[in-house]
């Protein structure tokens, strides 16, 4: 695969995952959170179990490792799959966006509480500058002064992917990527049917009767979702993880931007510089200084 092979996915998963905020946004206007949630991860298990069929590559996993996938599917997709759509309704994509951005910072203090790996002074600089970012986004950058109750859904989302991950690191010490994230989805999407049982019996279940909007949903968990996550990997074994980092840099501004043509959000000065404060602070945890060069091999081999 060339390097411009790559870059071109990485670009492209960047603009997808940026669309996929506006996209469920829009959605829900046809669609209850709950049941789109829950309809899009149904849409997601059978297209990645279909990829596990075809493909023949899935194990069965240990004691141990089914209950670690059972919390990973608690946090990583029932959680943060329910609070998502709860409180994208209440907000907006480009809020969305930019709190779930928050994710790796919240995983680097979560590892420390939980794992009690050490932290540096680097990486806590770069949290409490993202922290800054996001309560200018929750407290000034919805239609109203103060805190809505939809930016605060989404830090219980984005809080929920970040403990997932804690899971998922110690899983892939000897599972896959691609297995955990078959397992921890299909068990979490299983989990999510009593929540759309409970949504059915107050009434509030509603599902779009626009064929447009079901081809949407479709396209945004099989492209958006299962291709975007195959390419973002297969990038990430290219590129290395340092430079196909940088390109999480790009969906919330994608998303702020497409909201404000296509929904009609308007883009706020705090969404901005919360965003720009909340990526600075993920820049700053992830930099690492270069090492000096070693002399090119002679049939010049690249490293990732």
């Amino acid at each position: 695969m060339s390097d411009r092979t790559v870059f071109l996915k990485l670009w492209g998963v960047s603009l997808l995952w940026g669309g996929n905020y506006v996209a469920s946004a829009y959605m829900l206007r046809d669609f209850s959170p709950i049941f789109l949630s829950f309809a899009r991860l149904v849409v997601m298990s059978l297209f990645l179990i279909s990829v596990a069929v075809i493909n023949k590559s899935m194990r069965r996993p240990t004691k141990r490792e089914w209950f670690l996938l059972l919390m990973a599917g608690i946090t990583g997709t029932l959680i943060n799959q329910l609070f998502y759509f709860t409180g994208l309704r209440e907000s907006t994509a480009g809020n969305a966006a930019l709190i779930i951005a928050l994710s790796p910072i919240a995983t680097t203090l979560l590892s420390r509480i939980f794992l009690k790996e050490a932290i540096t002074g680097q990486k806590l600089t770069g949290a409490i500058v993202a922290l800054i970012g996001v309560v200018c986004i929750v407290v000034y950058g919805g239609k109203e002064l103060g805190i809505s109750h939809g930016d605060v859904y989404l830090l219980v989302a984005m809080l929920g992917m970040s403990v997932s991950l804690l899971f998922i690191r110690k899983l892939t010490t000897a599972m896959s990527s691609y297995e955990v994230t078959i397992y921890s989805t299909v068990i979490g999407t299983i989990l999510m049917s009593p929540a759309v049982a409970v949504e059915a019996l107050n009434g509030d279940l509603h599902a779009s009767q626009q064929a447009i909007m079901w081809v949407l949903l479709v396209s945004v968990a099989v492209i958006g979702q299962g291709l975007a996550g195959f390419w973002w990997n297969s990038g990430i074994a290219v590129a290395g993880a340092s430079m196909s980092a940088m390109f999480m840099n790009i969906p919330p501004f994608i998303a702020i931007i497409v909201s404000h043509f296509v929904l009609g959000d308007p883009i706020l000065p705090a969404q901005i510089g919360g965003g720009v404060l909340i990526l600075a602070g993920v820049a700053i945890t992830n930099f690492k200084r270069r090492m000096p060069r070693e002399p090119k091999a002679e049939y010049g081999v690249k490293s990732t």
